[in-house]
């Protein structure tokens, strides 16, 4: 039996889908843990993009189980248009192959109502949210008022809890936000046409993985988002609404921490994030801009541009000590090409004192400044479709080899442009 974690080492947007499609080529299941449909995965597979959502990487391979666990938050339509659009690309989706967790929650109309709302009320303090209802499903989840994916396979018990839900919520959009309610029949009939489209997809996500691993299958576990934008361990409250590091895999799919193997840590070689919040690296100046640009830092789900700046070795050993991780692997190197001086934050100054470990409040990481303990000189070779070190300039080896000391933890993978070749393997992750 052998299970390898998949979880972002920064604020998201590392490059998880490429690493997540090349590893499945070892793997037999791909099992997505939480978040929703916020998360945006891009693969390039023979210069074609695919961009996922929801379904796992995994769905890119013939002969993969990819599923997705009741730590995930689903928007039936939203899911069903991704179905389509895989469809439409030539990839063959069905009940073999992709399996949706009875045990996932449902996003509502109204939840998306609600958080649009709130953002809205918030102005200049606002999270930044995806406005997807991702927040407000997970509300229901805690409050446990929330409809799950199995319930809609039972249209009586789907109509009461509905029903009860929309008691609830009309009277806090009406009185509270100022807007419509929604009639329950219209909703209710809404979610018994995406009933029929789901069900060959609905099954126990817990059962078909430990099923997997007492088979001696190789399992891939897919987080979304980052470490950073964890509810408990990241930057709240600029963070996602569940537990997108590493422990997740056990909660949100049913699986024992005996049965989690290596945690391999995903870094971007330099640091970006999408919404409000402190980021103590960025650069609001040309350097951040050439990164953006050159870096496609834009959302794939939302299309929002990414905030750019240099990396953090004070966050990165914060992710790299709650996760557990024993490995990293190092995207989007060929970005840096080009630029005269590359820089790596090793410890903050907050409040006249140098400090080396993450801080544990946002208010507090608002106050820090970054010390940057290694500046080095950068490479005008380009680095792009590199697959042997010997490839490298011998400036972004002596970076590669810099950002691992600061990190701490080894650098086996090193994505060198974003096609399914173009990367570096120095170890093999199965």
């Amino acid at each position: 039996m052998s299970s390898l974690v998949i979880a972002g080492a920064q604020w998201g947007d590392e490059g998880k889908g490429k690493i997540v499609d090349v590893l499945t080529r070892e793997a037999e299941v791909v099992a997505r843990y939480q978040g929703g449909h916020n998360a945006g995965h891009t693969v390039v597979i023979e210069g074609k993009q695919y961009i996922l959502h929801l379904v796992p990487s995994g769905i890119l391979h013939e002969g993969t189980l990819s599923v997705i666990g009741n730590g995930t938050v689903v928007d039936p339509s939203a899911f069903i248009t991704e179905l389509d659009e895989l469809a439409e690309q030539g990839i063959k989706v069905n009940g073999d192959n992709l399996l949706l967790s009875k045990g996932a929650h449902l996003i509502m109309p109204y939840h998306m109502a609600l958080e649009a709302s709130t953002e809205k009320k918030l102005g200049k303090a606002k999270i930044g949210t995806t406005g997807r209802g991702i927040g407000p499903a997970y509300v229901d989840k805690a409050l446990r008022i929330g409809l799950k994916v199995g319930d809609l396979l039972f249209p009586e018990l789907f109509r009461s809890k509905l029903e009860s839900a929309l008691d609830h919520y009309n009277e806090i959009l009406k009185k509270i936000c100022d807007m419509e309610g929604f009639e329950p029949q219209a909703v209710y009939d809404q979610y018994m046409g995406y009933a029929q489209r789901l069900t060959p997809f609905i099954g126990d996500a817990s059962i078909a993985v430990n099923r997997a691993l007492d088979e001696g299958k190789n399992v891939l576990f897919e987080g979304a988002q980052g470490t950073l934008l964890d509810i408990d361990h990241g930057t709240y409250p600029y963070v996602t609404s569940s537990n997108s590091i590493a422990g997740g895999v056990c909660t949100g799919l049913g699986v024992g921490p005996t049965r989690v193997g290596k945690v391999l840590g995903i870094v971007k070689a330099y640091t970006t994030r999408v919404g409000s919040g402190p980021f103590p690296t960025e650069l609001t100046e040309e350097i951040g801009a050439r990164m953006q640009e050159r870096g496609a830092e834009f959302g794939a789900t939302t299309g929002r541009p990414r905030r750019c700046g240099w990396i953090d070795a004070v966050a990165l050993r914060h992710a790299m000590r709650i996760n557990g991780m024993g490995a990293v692997a190092l995207t989007k190197i060929d970005v840096l090409s080009g630029l005269d001086e590359l820089k790596i934050c090793t410890a903050y100054e907050f409040r006249g004192e140098r400090i080396t470990d993450f801080p544990s409040s946002a208010a507090e990481l608002e106050e820090c400044t970054p010390v940057y303990g290694t500046t080095m000189p950068g490479w005008v070779e380009s680095t792009k479709g590199a697959t042997k070190m010997e490839d490298m300039p011998s400036a972004a080896r002596d970076y590669i080899a810099a950002a691992e000391e600061a990190m701490g933890v080894p650098i086996e993978i090193i994505s060198t442009g974003p096609g399914r070749e173009e990367l570096i393997i120095l170890k093999d992750q199965f």
